[in-house]
């Protein structure tokens, strides 16, 4: 079972974009090419809004338990409340 993003649900995405002041977009994995730069591409040709994307910045990847692994990577609850905070 792999996961995809495709077809980007951009009716959804842009509804949010226009009832927020910004978008974060979370993945388990690099976020260069992933789920926040489409989010992004999409929303700066439709509705240019403010978009953070919490996941695996350009760092060489590693193996562990997926809870240590999340934590290495800080892909964590508390990271995602952290950045809403940091974004009001």
């Amino acid at each position: 079972n792999v996961g995809t993003i495709k077809p980007l649900d951009g009716e959804t995405i842009l509804k949010a974009a226009k009832e927020t002041k910004f978008i974060i977009t979370a993945e388990e994995h690099s976020v260069i090419g992933g789920l926040g730069s489409a989010v992004s591409e999409f929303l700066s040709e439709v509705h240019p809004t403010k978009v953070k994307k919490l996941g695996v910045y350009d760092k060489f990847g590693q193996s562990g338990k997926g809870a240590e692994m999340l934590e290495k990577y800080e892909l964590t609850a508390a990271k995602l409340i952290s950045m809403v905070k940091e974004n009001l």
